[in-house]
């Protein structure tokens, strides 16, 4: 098949999947399979063959994605039913005191946020933003902003969160360095974004606690101790720290040496993830009170919601398999040879224009990942260029969120916000977000 072809397949099936989605309604998981199942017959794989495409591009994606995603989930619902959330946000705002609150509740959201989802960060911490604005009499958004751009930070550039985690399973890049590529771009975007932008846009913006939360306090009462900050603090960071030590050790360590085979066990994010969920069971789970099968329901409960997003992402994988399989790859790499169009770039672009279509950042990461990986296969792409080409993806997913992302009624909800003001106030700080991840992702990877 000619190369225009090719490429018009792409855009037919990224269309179709947009259609069915935005237009029709249809569920995620359901149109990618479709759009799937479309491009696979269009693109001349053989009838008998097509099925079989299919299982192998789910299977070979969740066998590592949806082991990760699961227990990084159990590992988020202990932190955030046990309190230990609670623990990191009020430790840092006092360490920081009033004055320093905004780049408090910025390293709060980004720490929280790596093992609790968007949602359940932002309405867990959103009350002691109606704390300090009442005691403080500053606008809401002054304290709002960088909290929401710390948890947003995290939730999109930093695994064990999924939408990375998927990205990377999706691409083969190694999580290690992605996690360092994820902190690298995402400590200046939770600046900029949070701390600076919402200095800004709180002088323009000076709305208070809204009416529906102004009688409401927070509350210390507790059927079960909290953890400690240091315990709370030494679980959210272990696993980052084993899976970084895997992929040093790996660089560092020559080949056959006992330690960087101990540390690839441990540094593995299976393992890494494993050890600090048996961790939390004990230390935030029966040590704080916790009997052994309110911790069972509390992992149980926690797998509901990841449900959605494992198959989200193993449809992806659909995707990325079929395309390979009808020789998009090579149209694609063809082309990219003859542009100057980095890799990087691509998957921004592709991620930003899902996001802007159909409002959703993990199904705009799983597609982006699942177009590129035919071009990422055929050249050859490896090493930290997949890692850049992860947070990139992940930028593009986070730029221009509005009216068809929940997070946007979300957090305009919370926050007392006319659709007008959100579209100010949070659209803009998450399209800052993916720009400044862009930018330290283009600066990696032209000193690279």
């Amino acid at each position: 098949m000619s190369t225009a072809f090719l490429l018009g397949l792409v855009i037919g099936g990224v269309a179709l999947l947009l259609v069915q989605i935005t237009v029709l309604r249809i569920h995620a998981f359901v149109a990618l399979m479709v759009t799937s199942l479309v491009v696979a017959v269009a693109g001349g794989i053989p009838l008998s063959e097509v099925a079989g495409e299919i299982q192998r591009g789910m299977g070979s994606t969740l066998g590592y994605i949806a082991v990760v995603i699961g227990i990084g989930a159990i590992f988020g619902e202990l932190l955030q039913r046990s309190g230990g959330a609670e623990a990191i946000a009020t430790r840092l705002l006092r360490r920081f005191g009033e004055d320093r609150a905004p780049l408090a509740l910025g390293l709060t959201g980004l720490i929280v946020a790596i093992p609790v989802f968007f949602d359940v960060a932002f309405i867990l911490l959103v009350p002691l933003i109606y704390g300090l604005t009442r005691r403080t009499g500053r606008p809401i958004l002054y304290f709002a902003i960088p909290l929401a751009a710390g948890i947003a930070v995290a939730h999109s550039f930093i695994p064990p969160t999924p939408g990375p985690v998927a990205v990377a399973g999706l691409l083969g890049a190694d999580l290690g360095t992605v996690i360092a590529v994820g902190v690298a771009a995402g400590i200046p975007a939770t600046l900029v974004a949070g701390i600076y932008f919402g200095r800004y846009i709180s002088k323009k913006i000076t709305v208070g606690v809204p009416d529906f939360a102004a009688d409401e306090e927070p509350t210390n009462e507790r059927l079960h101790p909290r953890p400690t900050f240091a315990v709370a603090a030494i679980l959210v960071l272990l696993p980052l720290v084993l899976i970084l030590s895997g992929t040093v050790s790996a660089v560092t360590l020559p080949e056959g040496n006992r330690m960087r085979e101990v540390m690839a066990l441990l540094g593995h994010p299976f393992t890494a993830l494993l050890l600090t969920t048996l961790l939390s069971f004990y230390l935030i789970g029966t040590r704080c009170g916790f009997s052994a099968s309110e911790v069972r329901d509390m992992a149980t409960k926690s797998l509901e919601p990841v449900g959605l997003i494992i198959l989200v992402t193993g449809a992806g994988g659909v995707l990325g398999k079929v395309l390979i399989a009808a020789g998009v790859g090579d149209a694609l790499a063809t082309l990219l040879a003859g542009s100057s169009l980095p890799v990087v770039l691509l998957g921004f672009a592709i991620a930003a224009v899902v996001r802007v279509a159909q409002g959703s950042a993990t199904v705009s990461m799983v597609t982006a990942a699942g177009l590129l990986t035919p071009v990422i296969e055929v050249g050859n792409v490896g090493g930290l260029t997949l890692a850049l080409a992860t947070v990139a993806i992940a930028s593009g997913a986070t730029v221009l969120s509005h009216v068809n992302d929940s997070g946007f009624w979300l957090v305009g909800k919370y926050l007392g916000l006319s659709e007008r003001d959100t579209l100010r106030s949070w659209t803009i700080m998450e399209t800052l977000i993916g720009l400044v991840g862009l930018a330290v992702v283009l600066a990696i990877s032209a000193f690279a």
